[in-house]
């Protein structure tokens, strides 16, 4: 079968590192040990005398089931759902089967998914992959955008380069603060990242505990919920409805937006620093730049990085608005959404990889940024009429403008002026040494 998507296709390989976090067998796998692990948390709790405490050696077994999870566990799930039409009921049904191996006669399948809704899962399921996701690979490989745009930003923090400001030449700045600004705001929103959390609803089919006060009054349900949801590394949600509110995906998503933004914002200034000659790209042999232009090196990856990274922003952007509204107590919509997740993903990492690959192609041009540095003498204006403000001049901003604006200004011109001016020793002294 030919794949729909090029995240399947094109770019399958380039995203590989997801495919344990957001595939359907993935989201399999991890419902397994969801269920696993609240019939191991049952077992424990003493205020249920029905079911017997698990010996090691079969937590051991149960848990191995999660570990060796395969392609072929996730068939005989896809086969029991061919009937059920219930993707968390026919994983409930392959666990009864499945422990009932490990257990044998002790084992009571009625505490499988005891006073569960699907959602109690599914949930907890997404949270668990979700967070993996981010801390195993998606955050490390936004690390390694940052540090390369660090190594571009390091050794250039005094590079004097044209700044321009509305495509004008303006004041003159540096390389490495240029670059610098991205590193700053990307490592705002990799904290924000660091201190999110994923969010765990557990409270049965309406979110009360109902069903399982129904069945142990006696016992805190609430409390167990709590530690349930903790031992995951996820924040238990107090009141909620059926479903997990989804906020922590709203939340993550406008992160993730951000991220996305800033990166194109990125993408767009070194496309234009590559236009200038700020930057030139190293040839790799064999490439093609152009299929009828032999000389073309085009910067290619921060274009695709431009496309896959508004690709990921449109799908964030729905999971945010569309996620956390559900009518009532609930409806399905969401479900047909969530799935999507690893879809934003993939383009957001597939953007990363482009980037990185980008910018490891980068040599800075220094005798280009001299010369188009040097072309702009009118660019010192502002330093001059600042500091004749300082000595007392009512004026300055109005005499700079009649000698510069829309005229062709000369190094010479500037000098003139500047040792005409009546301003302190120093102050005229470091000006004209801007001007050499």
């Amino acid at each position: 079968m030919q794949p729909l998507s090029p995240l399947d296709g094109r770019y399958a390989s380039k995203v590989d590192a997801l495919r344990p976090f957001f595939t359907e067998e993935a989201l399999m796998r991890a419902r397994v040990f969801i269920e696993i692990s609240y019939f191991m948390a049952l077992a424990d709790e003493k205020g249920i005398p029905e079911l017997k405490p698990l010996t090691n050696h079969e937590k051991k077994a149960m848990q191995d089931l999660v570990d060796n999870f395969d392609d072929k566990e996730a068939a005989k799930i896809r086969e029991i759902e061919k009937k059920t039409n219930h993707d968390v009921k026919a994983v409930e049904y392959y666990l009864q089967k499945e422990l009932q191996k490990i257990v044998g006669a002790k084992f009571k399948n009625e505490f499988l998914h005891f006073a569960l809704t699907s959602e109690d899962v599914n949930n907890l399921a997404y949270g668990v992959l979700i967070s993996d996701a981010i801390r195993k690979v998606l955050r490390p490989e936004l690390q390694a955008v940052i540090t390369a745009i660090r190594s571009i930003a390091a050794p250039n923090m005094k590079r004097g380069m044209l700044s321009l400001t509305h495509g004008q030449p303006a004041t003159p700045s540096t390389l490495g603060k240029e670059m610098m600004v991205f590193v700053e705001r990307l490592e705002r929103q990799r904290d924000s990242l660091v201190r999110f959390r994923m969010q765990g609803k557990f409270g049965g089919a309406v979110g009360n505990y109902f069903a399982h006060r129904s069945a142990y009054p006696d016992l805190n349900w609430e409390a167990f919920g709590r530690k349930f949801i903790k031992s995951l590394k996820l924040d238990p949600l107090a009141f909620t409805t059926q479903i997990n509110p989804h906020d922590d995906v709203a939340e993550l998503s406008h992160i993730y937006v951000r991220i996305n933004t800033i990166l194109v914002d990125l993408s767009r200034d070194i496309w234009s620093y590559i236009s200038r000659g700020v930057f030139r790209q190293r040839v790799i042999t064999g490439e093609v730049g152009s299929s009828t232009m032999p000389h073309k090196v085009n910067p290619i990856d921060f274009e695709n990085a431009e496309g896959n990274l508004g690709l990921s922003s449109a799908l964030f952007t729905h999971f945010a608005e569309k996620l956390p509204v559900s009518r009532l107590q609930r409806d399905l919509s969401d479900s047909t959404v969530q799935r999507n997740i690893g879809v934003a993903f993939g383009y957001h990492f597939l953007a990363l990889a482009s980037l990185q690959k980008g910018l490891s192609k980068l040599t800075v041009d220094r005798e280009m940024l001299s010369e188009e540095l040097h072309a702009h003498p009118e660019v010192i204006t502002e330093a001059i009429q600042t500091v004749m403000r300082k000595n007392g001049f009512g004026d300055a901003y109005e005499r700079m403008k009649a000698l510069s604006r829309g005229k062709r200004v000369t190094w010479e011109d500037l000098r003139s002026f500047v040792e005409k001016l009546e301003i302190g020793k120093d102050d005229k002294k470091r000006l004209l040494g801007m001007l050499e």
